[in-house]
């Protein structure tokens, strides 16, 4: 990373305020409905509504029949028959959603058809690796393909809406939900928002296997402030429309029809209560006419928050913001009838948001079809569930999220003629390890832990010493004895750190990144045997693993990995699957370099370690331990200097291509992820160091060269100046290509006044 100012002169004052290219912004749109007739039987219907019946369609309680018992069941039964629920949450299989489906249809008033919906995150009953681990593939085809397979199952279930993606940026480790978005970048961010949801939702909605897609949380959660979930979002209108807002704008333009709103304020607003992000910026200028639901009971949040005094206050500010469903809460279907008789809540606000829940039904086809996922016996369920090809997908989608972060003397690919193989760790048979949080829908004994999988590529010809050495999170350093005479007996060491998955997700914060409890010690011990060790590393966040660095040879990241990890693991380690993830997010030193991120500012006085005076620390580099970007292959590949088309570019034609020959030069085939990134040099506004702007995933043979192109375009150059509008802005433009945020080759091309 240059830590230079760039040596070019300021470009004048007038014409660096002036925007050589002005994105025109979006015009304020009416709701796009996907035909005339949708228009009319959603207006035809709606003419027959109450007011409880309409806002009953905005009511969503949670799970019937699953985590409410059968005691409840009954009324949840009532209430459909009255027309009092729109859709459920965490509802799911086919022959219980079909009983409920037939109640709605046959025995309410209107038969309006339900909804169901559910947390469908990374895999259904087919978990597929947490969505960071995803993210590390750099592969969009795969991504995508993870969520379509998610959708066919879930759907089979009885499942019409899933709560993801999660398109929250996080640059801030110890926040628990890092685990469940893209990392730190808002391009990558971008991309595979978009991936997720064109899987998730498929190529036509009405089709039996396809399930709303719903961006989630709307908007700058990941900005919670001290990493504390629910908290606060402090930050500026810059950073919000340059981080945290893209993924969402992504996920529109990728058809999502659902978004889920954030537990944070921003500024003061409650996201929940945030008429001007939802109705103005997400709805009209944005021109997207899809369903807004709230997070758990975020309205009746609204109180705690202090901008509600009681729950009839709360539904109104919630609807008058544009959150169509209440999830849980029941505020809106049980406090807001008698306020929208009296006048205090519009009617045409309730109208608003029952058109769109209606919308959405009609668009998913269920009142042409509200059984499409129904068999009396389930058998439709159980064909599609655990396939053999949907196993054979997830072991796939974790082979690419596998990171290769450290391999010191080539200590792997590991020979699979070892005698014996010391395999030491609390997380080596850990089957939940496997699943990680927000798998609601998997089942431990569908998983392959870590023995299993070496079990399976091994066979009887190596014999296993198994050693736990010690807990997860405890300070009991009695197993290390037998741990480290394991390791004494072996001819290699095989080691599985990290996290419990309930240390990651919602609520599981934490504020040391540490490996939890004495595992750091459990390694160092192992490793002072001398003998080649590995340590394979199941967590959910970016973890500070510098200790072992220098002190373990070989360190590879496997987060938590789906029911296929245990064989996918393997593969990588015996070198059935050369290693070709990269890195989504930074890993820091240590949990006081909180937040780092490779696209940070440069300040009046970058880095520097031969100059006191300057953002940086005393007692640990100011560089990361791991940057983004970063991974390692069992082969090595050379990049030649990149080269642009042009070294000049007009503002009305500002189309550049990039090119840059990539050669492996090592001795096995390989995979490498060849990232873009740009840098304005000098704006009228402060830019970060470099952004990512593309990168492609490309297949080499031993000694083999390929040339990598990337087209660049008016979005990947444009800023927002200092009125915050969208501008590209005369001047100098660098771009770095490379295998790491860190290890770039740079070439640099104009961008002219006129």
């Amino acid at each position: 990373m240059n830590r230079e100012v760039p040596t070019v002169s300021p470009r004048p004052l007038l014409v660096g305020m002036i925007a050589v290219l002005l994105a025109a912004p979006a015009a304020a749109k009416p709701p796009v409905y996907a035909t005339p007739a949708e228009k009319a039987f959603v207006d035809a219907l709606m003419a027959k509504m109450t007011v409880e019946e309409k806002l009953g369609q905005l009511n969503q309680p949670a799970g019937v029949g699953n985590n409410t018992g059968p005691a409840a069941m009954t009324g949840n039964e009532d209430q459909i028959r009255k027309g009092e629920i729109g859709t459920y949450l965490g509802t799911q299989g086919a022959v219980l959603t079909c009983r409920l489906q037939r109640i709605a249809v046959e025995q309410s008033r209107l038969g309006i058809p339900l909804m169901f919906g559910y947390d469908v995150i990374h895999g259904h009953r087919t978990v597929f690796p947490v969505p960071l681990g995803e993210s590390a593939s750099f592969d969009p085809v795969e991504v995508q393909h993870a969520a379509r397979v998610a959708a066919i199952e879930a759907s089979a279930h009885g499942i019409h809406w899933t709560y993801a993606p999660m398109v929250d940026i996080a640059r801030d480790p110890r926040w628990g939900r890092v685990v469940e978005g893209a990392g730190e970048d808002p391009y990558l961010g971008s991309v595979l928002a978009a991936a997720r949801v064109r899987g998730f939702q498929g190529d036509d909605l009405r089709k039996p296997d396809a399930v709303l897609a719903t961006a989630k949380h709307f908007v700058a959660y990941g900005a919670a402030e001290g990493g504390r979930d629910y908290d606060v979002a402090d930050i500026s209108e810059r950073t919000l429309h340059e981080v945290y807002l893209p993924p969402f704008k992504a996920a529109v333009d990728a058809g999502a029809q659902s978004i889920m709103a954030a537990f944070n304020e921003i500024a003061g607003v409650p996201m929940h209560a945030h008429r001007p992000l939802i109705e103005d910026l997400l709805r009209k200028e944005w021109g997207w006419d899809g369903l807004l639901v709230s997070d758990y009971t975020g309205v009746m949040e609204l109180m705690p928050h202090g901008v509600a005094a009681d729950r009839k206050q709360a539904g109104a500010l919630g609807l008058r913001a544009g959150v169509d469903v209440d999830m849980v809460s029941q505020i809106y279907v049980k406090d807001l009838p008698a306020e929208v008789k009296a006048g205090r809540v519009p009617m045409a606000q309730v109208d608003a948001s029952v058109r769109r829940v209606l919308n959405a039904k009609y668009r998913l086809g269920l009142f042409e079809n509200p059984y499409r996922s129904c068999t009396d016996d389930g058998a439709h369920e159980r064909a599609m569930t655990l396939t053999p090809q949907h196993r054979a997908d997830a072991r796939r989608m974790a082979q690419k999220s596998l990171v290769l972060l450290e391999n010191d003397n080539h200590v792997l690919p590991l020979s699979k003629s070892v005698r014996t193989l010391a395999v030491i760790g609390p997380l080596a048979d850990h089957r939940r390890a496997m699943l990680g949080n927000w798998a609601v829908a998997g089942r431990e004994e569908d998983a392959v832990t870590p023995i299993e999988g070496l079990k399976a590529a091994l066979g009887d010809g190596t014999r296993l010493v198994i050693a736990k050495g010690a807990d997860i999170d405890s300070q009991d350093t009695s197993g290390f004895a037998q741990a480290v005479a394991a390791a004494k007996q072996a001819d290699a060491v095989v080691m599985f750190l990290g996290e419990h998955p309930d240390m990651s997700a919602e609520a599981n914060n934490r504020t040391s990144l540490d490996l939890p409890g004495v595992q750091e010690q459990l390694a160092l011990a192992v490793a002072a045997t001398g003998k080649p060790v590995v340590a394979v590393l199941l967590n959910g966040r970016p973890l500070s693993i510098g200790g072992l660095k220098g002190k373990v040879p070989a360190i590879l990241e496997a987060w938590f990995p789906g029911v296929e990890g245990g064989h996918a693991i393997t593969d990588v380690l015996f070198g059935d699957v050369n290693p070709s993830a990269k890195l989504p997010v930074t890993f820091p030193h240590n949990v006081g370099q909180v937040p780092i991120y490779y696209a940070h500012k440069n300040t009046g006085r970058p880095p520097s370690e031969q100059e006191k005076y300057t953002s940086k620390y005393l007692d640990v580099p100011w560089t990361p331990l791991y940057a983004f970007g970063h991974g390692l292959s069992y082969t090595t590949f050379r990049y030649d200097a990149p080269v642009v088309a042009k070294k000049t570019l007009a503002p009305s034609a500002l189309q550049q291509q990039v090119s840059v020959r990539v050669t492996n030069t090592g001795k096995r085939e390989g995979v490498e992820v060849v990232q873009l990134y740009v840098r304005d040099d000098v704006a009228t506004v402060t830019r970060p160091v470099k952004q990512l702007r593309g990168f492609q995933r490309v297949a080499l043979a031993p000694g083999e060269s390929k040339t990598v192109t990337f087209d660049l375009g008016f979005e990947d150059l444009a800023m927002y100046d200092d009125r915050m509008q969208r501008v590209v802005e005369p001047g100098t433009f660098t771009v770095y290509v490379g295998g790491s945020s860190d290890r770039t080759r740079e070439v640099a091309f104009e961008v002219t006044a006129q």
